[in-house]
């Protein structure tokens, strides 16, 4: 999948979120099928075009681009995030300044992870506070978050029906991002 992306020369991406740290959960539970559990993959690009159409446009070729494959693709325009944010979780935010501040606001610190490969087949790793909570299967209120404490409660019901190896830790009010 990550070569099939790479040679699309996209706005800057990165495939973050569930495929990524379900998947080290699912190795370090010692885990046979690799992909139980995983909804989606998530592709996070950030284009300064805001406009509906234009994120339509790269989302198209990304999922031409992995047809095939096997995976349910969910490409993203993080510079859009705002313009739909309150309507979908009931509060504003500020506009994401970058991938980095995108991939940084998910609900856990395990969460904040993200890969991406240049057509040269250079890979880049995103993980904002580190892989300690990831590897050690971990759940801690991410104090960046722009989530509320009910998606994390209800994200963190469901990860551990699927990995009771987790350890979730109480809830922190976010210091916030903004």
């Amino acid at each position: 999948m990550l070569g099939r992306l790479a040679a699309l020369d996209l706005p800057p991406w990165f495939l973050t979120a569930g495929s990524l740290f379900q998947t080290v959960w699912s190795v370090a539970a010692g885990r046979e099928d690799l992909t139980a559990g995983i909804r989606d993959h998530d592709l996070f690009f950030f284009d300064e075009d805001t406009s509906w159409e234009a994120e339509d446009v790269v989302i198209k070729r990304c999922l031409a681009a992995v047809d095939g494959l096997g995976v349910e693709l969910e490409p993203r325009n993080q510079a859009r995030v705002h313009l739909w944010y309150p309507k979908e979780w009931g509060n504003e935010i500020a506009p994401y300044r970058d991938l980095a501040d995108a991939i940084s606001s998910f609900a856990a610190t395990s969460c904040c992870v993200g890969l991406s490969l240049d057509s040269g087949g250079k890979l880049t790793v995103h993980c904002t506070h580190g892989f300690r909570d990831l590897f050690n299967l971990v759940l801690r209120p991410n104090p960046l978050t722009v989530a509320p404490q009910a998606v994390y409660d209800a994200k963190a019901e469901r990860w551990m029906r699927e990995w009771p190896q987790l350890t979730k830790l109480p809830w922190v009010e976010p210091s916030g991002r903004r």
